[in-house]
């Protein structure tokens, strides 16, 4: 059925699908009108109806708010800025300056189940999110002027609160925030967020409630170089890491060494967490053939013979593409003998063994001349809860001045976001960081890109947070926190470029050169004035596609409006659901009418936003409906649209 919202620029109305969802799962829990019956669901909960006067529960001042306002739509869109881009034909990589929790909304329209990993840093003290409070929806009045928090886009003030409620407000923000980028996340994908002890407890009891307990994956402990510029009896040196996944038995862990763990470490070549093979009194001396083609842990090589420790080698063993070339007999107590005489009678020495409890179970020779069991798991991670000698804030301080950056408090170091991002396996993916700050995430991910040729790809957001004119940045020509972000990683493009001037570079360098840069988005109250209709609640969907259609007539074609027609195709493309990083090519055949061929790699279409569409155009989209054809809908008088229509069916949109 169409309505009024079928015609607005919006994102997705994620409350209205989570009803449509529960119609589809439980019809009978609805009235014949169409209207969820919350007696019918606490019937399903407690048949008996029971009230319960006493439960567990999180709760603060705001909450519910907060969450019916993360899942409602936004009509805010964004429009990209050519000039602040760097690269932008060939680079993947977005910036966007705009308030996060509007961004992360009309987001959803096309990276919705798409970003593989998230880190955040956001603000500690509770009282730095209480201007992230706009509303898109307002007419004759742009979002961030409302209350005098905000002048042009940028904070100069932050809202009075209560001292009693300027808690709740932060926990509001986070949680609203959180509830959003969780819809973002692939199905195996992660959120790392930094916090400091006053918070920590209270974070975590959100992430549980957003992410469940059952995908906390981790607590780490970020060694710091710490703040001891105070008089408190104990110095603060440490902050915190939480990570959680959208479904974490499906994340993939990481095959990590840990910076501190060296070659004489007690953890060095040991399974971390997993059963080792070990000899004891119980366990007789055997003999065994190692067979060739066991598997190995390293490429090519010998092991020498072993006499001072188990498993004892007769030979020295050969060792070609990780596996062992001729058969050599050890010695050995095995405790679990009839495995490995199960194993070692495979043809495929790689397959897994069930012991018998079921627990898969796999050998590997290790180079040091060990042979271990791994239950469960067949990986090798070194990852500890402990991060250290991952930079800190003040060697952080220096790369960024090393780059014309000055006047940015406590960033974070470029060493630790990128050994988080290597916790992926993956290395072409989609990473985002709603909070960026500075843009240590972009940095961090252009580094890790060099290093190991990986096509991965950053969203940054910052609010255009206003700079202090006391403060350093600002006297050297940053207005904004997102102005940083923006230079930061700009300078980050020129820093890679000009290492490689006057060098022969070969295809894959060549490539990592082309995915640096960025495109630029600023969020942005529509460029269509039908985003200001308000509907008539006394009246139904039918009754007010009527008034939405003499609102349009009234604002639209009346007036003479002034439309940017790149604003009107990232407004629409957006709403189409294709992503940022998306390919305009200008269509020559085309004559009578500016048509651009659109592609982000994944969705595709025709599309121009001309006032007028000529007949010359519409005859060819008659005849060649195997693409999807977009336009605005006013370029149409009621024929052409009708024959568009009846000839493309889905594959014909008009807004």
């Amino acid at each position: 059925m169409e309505t009024y919202k079928d015609h607005i620029t919006q994102s997705p109305d994620m409350n209205e699908e989570r009803l449509t969802k529960l119609r589809e799962l439980f019809p009978d829990w609805f009235t014949q009108e169409g209207y969820l019956d919350i007696n019918e669901v606490k019937k399903a909960v407690n048949p008996n109806s029971v009230e319960e006067t006493e439960r567990y529960e999180f709760r603060w001042f705001g909450k519910s708010a907060a969450k019916r306002n993360a899942f409602t739509p936004t009509r805010a869109t964004l429009h990209y800025d050519e000039k602040r881009s760097i690269n932008a034909e060939t680079t993947e990589n977005v910036i966007i300056e705009g308030e996060n929790l509007e961004v992360l909304k009309v987001l959803t329209s096309s990276y919705r189940n798409k970003v593989k990993c998230i880190y955040i840093d956001p603000p500690y003290n509770a009282d730095a999110l209480t201007a992230y409070n706009d509303n898109f929806s307002q007419e004759k009045k742009a979002y961030w002027e409302e209350n005098g928090i905000t002048e042009n886009g940028i904070i100069v003030d932050t809202e009075t609160v209560p001292e009693g409620r300027i808690h709740s407000i932060w926990m509001s923000d986070i949680y609203a925030r959180l509830l959003l980028s969780r819809t973002l996340l692939t199905n195996d994908g992660i959120i790392f967020i930094s916090i400091n002890d006053k918070e920590v407890a209270h974070l975590k009891r959100i992430c549980d409630e957003v992410f469940f307990p059952n995908n906390f994956i981790a607590q780490f402990v970020w060694a710091t170089d710490g703040n001891f510029d105070n008089q408190a009896k104990i110095k603060t040196c440490h902050e915190y890491i939480l990570l959680y996944g959208k479904n974490a038995a499906e994340f993939d862990f990481p095959h990590l060494v840990d910076p501190n763990i060296t070659d004489k470490s007690k953890l060095h070549n040991e399974f971390i967490r997993n059963t080792i093979v070990k000899n004891g009194p119980k366990n007789p001396i055997q003999k065994i053939t190692l067979k060739a083609g066991f598997p190995c842990e390293f490429e090519n090589g010998i092991i020498p013979a072993r006499q001072d420790q188990w498993p004892h080698f007769k030979e020295d063993i050969i060792v070609e593409n990780y596996k062992v070339k001729y058969d050599v007999e050890i010695e050995s107590g095995w405790s679990a003998r009839g495995q490995f005489d199960e194993f070692m009678k495979e043809e495929n020495h790689w397959a897994d063994v069930k012991d018998t409890k079921g627990q898969n179970t796999r050998f590997v020779l290790l180079n040091s001349g060990t042979i271990e069991c791994i239950k469960d798991r067949g990986f090798k991670s070194h990852v500890i809860s402990l991060l250290q000698n991952l930079g800190g804030t003040q060697s952080a301080t220096s790369v960024l001045e090393g780059l014309g950056i000055y006047g940015f408090g406590y960033p974070k170091p470029t060493e630790l976001i990128e050994y988080l991002i290597k916790m992926n396996n993956e290395k072409d993916f989609i990473m985002m960081d709603f909070f960026a700050g500075s843009g240590t995430t972009g940095h961090a991910i252009s580094n890790c890109n060099f290093k190991d040729c990986g096509h991965r790809k950053y969203i940054l957001v910052q609010f255009p947070e206003a700079i202090s004119k006391e403060k350093i940045a600002y006297k050297k020509g940053f207005k904004k926190i997102s102005d940083l972000t923006i230079a930061r990683n700009k300078a980050v493009v020129e820093k890679y470029q000009k290492a490689s001037e006057g060098k022969i570079l070969d295809e894959e360098y060549k490539q990592q050169l082309n995915q640096l840069g960025f495109k630029v988005f600023t969020l942005s109250k529509s460029s269509f004035p039908r985003t200001d209709f308000a509907p008539d609640p006394t009246k139904n969907e039918e009754e007010n596609l009527v008034l939405f259609h003499d609102y349009i007539k009234e604002k639209e074609r009346q007036l003479s409006i002034a439309f940017n027609d790149e604003e009107l195709i990232t407004e629409i493309l957006i709403k189409q659901g294709f992503m940022l990083t998306y390919k305009l090519e200008k269509q020559d055949r085309f004559t009578q009418n500016t048509v651009y061929w659109a592609t982000d790699g994944e969705k595709e279409a025709y599309i121009t936003v001309d006032a007028n569409l000529n007949d010359e155009t519409v005859e060819y989209f008659m005849q060649h409906t195997d693409k999807k054809f977009i336009c605005i809908e006013r370029a149409l008088d009621t024929t052409k649209k009708f024959n568009l229509k009846e000839k493309m069916q889905e594959k014909f949109y008009a807004f």
